[in-house]
């Protein structure tokens, strides 16, 4: 169901689902800024089914495709609680749901459509699978926090950071016993990105922990003027 070349940095496929990004992030502010009822309830619906189906479609292609391995494909990967939590998040709007998604799909998930681990190119299923949970996660944070006012409370990275790290529990311990890559904390990951600039295992593990609270710290900084400014300006927008 598709070529098997990957799908390599800033190739046209590549380009195009940056494209979507862009505008369906814009979009998503947009009609939860000026609709603030019901159409952004149903963009939120809409959007948690797209993600869902995307994440749950991958599974489902992986079982029929007979390449289901439990050494790579239990829901383990940070992309899966991101997924669940994004959908979560747009369907509860419980703030805790809220400020992991959009920690999360700021910064993990970012760099995963950045920097895309896809070993299958357009038109496979799983480019569609692929870049649709992942762009979904970012618009869905961006929807909540920009578009509808549900900013993330003083200090809310560090919570989400513990949350990360928990979730690495389970994810290495997969690794360990079945010889995995969960989370890449067994091996780098073959394509590029900001792990090819650390070290060695297993300091590189060390050194993306820091990192990735670093992100999430500037995460925070940035939405906190942003969130200012939209109280100073009377800007504010009104959660849905």
């Amino acid at each position: 169901m598709g070529c098997s070349r990957s799908v390599r940095q800033f190739s046209g496929p590549h380009l195009a689902a940056l494209a979507v990004l862009v505008l369906a992030v814009a979009g998503a502010v947009v009609v939860g800024r000026r609709y603030p009822g019901r159409p952004t309830r149903i963009l939120s619906w809409t959007l948690a089914g797209l993600i869902l189906a995307a994440w749950a479609g991958e599974y489902v292609a992986d079982l029929a495709r007979g390449t289901w391995t439990a050494e790579y494909d239990l829901p383990l990967q940070l992309t899966d609680a991101v997924s669940l939590t994004a959908a979560a998040a747009l369907l509860t709007r419980r703030r805790p749901f809220v400020e992991l998604a959009y920690f999360w799909s700021l910064t993990a998930t970012l760099q995963a459509i950045l920097t895309p681990d896809l070993a299958q190119n357009f038109p496979s299923i799983y480019y569609f699978t692929y870049f649709t949970y992942h762009i979904g996660a970012v618009v869905a944070g961006c929807l909540l926090v920009f578009g509808c006012g549900l900013y993330p409370r003083p200090h809310a990275a560090w919570w989400v950071f513990g949350a990360t790290a928990l979730w690495a529990i389970p994810a290495g311990a997969a690794d360990v016993i079945g010889g995995g890559n969960y989370m890449y904390l067994h091996y780098k990951p073959v394509h590029n990105s900001l792990m090819s600039l650390m070290g060695p295992w297993p300091w590189y593990v060390a050194e993306t922990g820091l990192v990735g609270l670093a992100l999430l710290l500037a995460v925070q900084w940035v939405t906190g003027r942003i969130q200012r400014r939209d109280r100073r300006y009377g800007a504010r927008p009104v959660a849905a």
